[in-house]
């Protein structure tokens, strides 16, 4: 069991940019995946405990949800096509999780198809945190000083996703300041 791998390759997100915000705003130094998933929990967990969602299964969703990037890095959608996408990302992961002992290899990959095949309330409810955590980036962005017109394509792609109530109101709240 190599379990303290894992925690190796986990925190390599630390290391790895958000590469949509280095294409879109040129920014040097910006947020990292894991500084991104860190956000995105502290939100499903408010939303999960406010909503009475199954928070556990939220957070480790949003846990998983970009692991695979530590081994592949950040692809942008106009890299290549989604299913080339999916296909190396699940690639990764199952190397990745492949480390673990059986039992948390075979929950872990429940949650990672769960969320990639977004069948469920719970991984469609990431999938909104996961817009809503970068609505509330690029107006941090915006903040300091960075063109709200570079900014738009990441709050339109957001406003298209976020169909969640809750989420929703946190949307309009967020991109309503400023």
């Amino acid at each position: 069991m190599m379990t303290e791998d894992f925690f190796k390759i986990a925190a390599n997100l630390k290391n790895i940019s958000r590469q949509g915000w280095i294409d879109k705003l040129a920014i040097e130094n910006p947020e990292s995946v894991a500084d991104h998933t860190f956000s995105m929990a502290v939100i499903g967990m408010i939303i999960s405990d406010l909503e009475n969602l199954n928070s556990e299964k939220i957070l480790k969703m949003i846990l998983l949800h970009d692991l695979a990037e530590s081994k592949i890095g950040d692809i942008v959608p106009d890299k290549m096509t989604v299913k080339e996408k999916q296909r190396l990302e699940n690639s990764a992961f199952e190397k990745i999780i492949g480390i673990l002992p059986e039992s948390l290899m075979k929950k872990y990959a429940e949650i990672w198809n769960e969320y990639q095949e977004n069948n469920s309330l719970e991984s469609q409810i990431v999938h909104q945190i996961d817009k809503l955590e970068m609505t509330l980036q690029a107006k941090i962005y915006q903040s300091q000083g960075y063109p709200k017109e570079k900014l738009e394509t990441f709050l339109e792609s957001a406003k298209q996703t976020i169909t969640h109530p809750k989420l929703k109101e946190l949307f309009t709240k967020i991109t309503d300041e400023n």
